[in-house]
């Protein structure tokens, strides 16, 4: 995640000479990383950072906290992207401004959805850690952080189920005779383009979704499975109901 925040950071233009990568073990085919005037270091640089972005794996981040004391002062920013990682924890660094985001990785191509809620800041630490966050999609503020727990099921985890969705979409195609490119390409595609109706549209889903099904129709004999018997909106209020558990046990 902290890989697809940093790509959409340079493609909105933000200046690589003003970010610092802090990775004991960068990989070495990460092109981002060779980007002209990026630096990248295996520890903090030494004085206060502005602003701190905390992108490593929730396992990991009470072994990282400590060792940013070196650059927090009293004005610094630290943004948390760590699933579950509440801000009590975080504040555990030593930062009084603290802002916990949850995007997702369509932030890449600036396309993702970002929720955060913030303890200690200011107007403009609020509005910076929006301009940042923002850079690579939309963003939204919560005033309750356990809310991001649900956040974290349905749009921090949200693409995988779009990626599954087109796996089994071409799957099914598959199982009904198409060649797999073929059936690959045409899943892939629908889900791209109906994403870029979505999007254009000021209709809501359910209008979409209607306007496509016609009575006694094709799409209608689908949905007969998919909705009406209520498969899939079952199904996934028990997948973002197991993801948003996860996020709390990763929290506790």
């Amino acid at each position: 995640m902290g890989g697809a925040l940093l790509d959409g950071w340079l493609a909105s233009g933000v200046d690589a000479k003003s970010i610092v990568v802090v990775d004991p073990q960068p990989d070495p085919d990460n092109a981002t990383l060779r980007t002209e005037g990026l630096r990248v270091a295996s520890e903090p640089p030494g004085g206060p950072a502005s602003v701190i972005v905390i992108a490593v794996k929730p396992h990991l981040v009470a072994g990282v906290l400590p060792g940013l004391a070196s650059a927090i002062d009293r004005d610094t920013l630290v943004v948390s992207i760590a699933a579950g990682v509440k801000l009590a924890r975080l504040a555990e660094c030593g930062a009084h401004a603290l802002v916990r985001a949850m995007p997702n990785t369509p932030a890449s191509v600036g396309a993702g959805a970002t929720v955060a809620v913030a303890q200690g800041a200011g107007e403009a630490q609020i509005a910076l850690a929006g301009e940042l966050l923002g850079a690579v999609g939309p963003i939204w503020w919560l005033t309750e952080e356990d809310l991001l727990d649900a956040v974290t099921a349905v749009s921090g985890s949200g693409p995988a189920y779009v990626f599954h969705l087109v796996e089994a979409m071409a799957a099914a195609g598959e199982a009904e005779g198409l060649p797999a490119e073929l059936a690959a390409g045409i899943a892939r595609q629908t889900v791209v383009g109906a994403g870029a109706l979505l999007a254009a549209s000021p209709l809501d889903p359910g209008t979409l979704r209607a306007n496509v099904t016609s009575k006694g129709g094709t799409t209608a004999a689908a949905l007969g499975v998919l909705r009406d018997t209520g498969a899939l909106s079952d199904l996934m209020r028990e997948a973002v109901r197991a993801a948003a558990a996860r996020s709390r046990e990763l929290g506790g």
